[in-house]
């Protein structure tokens, strides 16, 4: 089966800023794949040449088989996009609103829809002037999941909901992979995609610096091991790959690498362990150590997600242009 999304070498630039600088990309159909990085780091950009909104300057992407710039009109039938800042028309209902959206794509399931406007606890009767920011993501994650979009972007999608709703939206995710659709999710809350997400790709300024499962990331990565042992333990910040190690009395703790952890845990068990505790790395982990040394003055090096120019296009999937007479259009 064909990749959901494959790019090549992506290059972006606005002016003298570099947004995407050689990005690689590889979703799998039927996955939900993680999209993390720090701000500036190029997710954004990434995700609105996904849309057909930007070009590439070079490089390849392919969206669904199809070209997004060449085909965007044809794909917008076929994926749905939520992004972290939702602008909605004022004077339609949110109801009508996910109406409108659905029109774009042929059509909904209104079962569905109605499940998730239930779901989600959404007063679809209300203006979008009258909604908060977290009912407008609300509105874009129903009108998205109530389509048969066979891929879903998803730019910071749960930006201003709580955490029940974040736990409905983790639901409704697995439902839709479940059903065999494709989703990249770029998110900052980091528990969010190590419960949802298959794979997942770190981008350092607009370049994929590690792609993988969460296993096969955590194994370049360092666990921390708490134990306590019968006798005081002694030699083991001798031992290749393991770091930071504090004994006090029969206590120990010390940080390990993946590689390297049987061999730790072998040497600990001659001093007798009484009890054992370890921690395998979260992703916040993985992603410190990608950025935890970066300098302050990347920005100024040329890499970020976009000039001022370009942040109207993060919603322009579902962002209202309105005239100088007050009308929407």
């Amino acid at each position: 089966m064909k990749k959901a999304i494959a790019v090549a070498g992506l290059h972006k630039s606005f002016g003298r800023t570099t947004a995407l600088d050689g990005l690689d990309l590889a979703v799998e159909t039927g996955e939900v794949h993680g999209f993390l990085g720090p701000n500036g780091a190029g997710k954004s950009t990434a995700i609105r040449v996904l849309l057909g909104l930007l070009r590439g300057d070079s490089g390849s992407a392919q969206v669904l088989g199809k070209d997004p710039w060449k085909d965007a009109v044809e794909l917008h039938r076929r994926l749905a996009y939520v992004p972290g800042d939702v602008e909605l028309w004022p004077n339609l209902t949110g109801g009508e609103a996910i109406d409108l959206l659905s029109e774009l794509r042929g059509g909904l399931d209104r079962k569905r829809l109605d499940e998730l406007v239930e779901r989600f606890d959404l007063d679809p009767t209300k203006k979008g002037r009258a909604y908060s920011k977290g009912n407008r993501q609300k509105v874009a994650i129903v009108a998205a999941l109530a389509s048969d979009a066979e891929l879903l972007l998803l730019d910071e999608p749960t930006a201003g909901l709580d955490p029940l709703m974040e736990v409905a939206f983790q639901d409704v995710i697995l439902q839709a992979k479940a059903a065999g659709r494709t989703v990249l999710l770029s998110s900052h809350i980091l528990a969010q995609v190590e419960k949802l997400c298959d794979r997942v790709s770190i981008i350092r300024q607009g370049r994929n610096v590690q792609s993988g499962t969460l296993s096969e990331m955590r194994h370049l990565t360092r666990t921390t091991v708490e134990a306590e042992t019968e006798h005081p333990a002694t030699g083991l910040d001798a031992l290749p790959g393991v770091h930071g190690v504090r004994v006090k009395d029969r206590r120990v703790s010390f940080a390990v690498d993946g590689a390297h952890l049987d061999a730790a845990i072998r040497r600990l068990g001659e001093f007798g362990i009484r009890g054992l505790i370890s921690h395998p790395p979260t992703l916040e982990e993985l992603m410190l150590r990608h950025y935890g040394d970066e300098p302050a003055a990347d920005v100024s090096k040329g890499h970020t997600e976009g000039t001022a120019g370009q942040e109207g296009a993060v919603s322009g999937a579902i962002t209202p242009v309105h005239g100088g007479d007050g009308v929407t259009r």
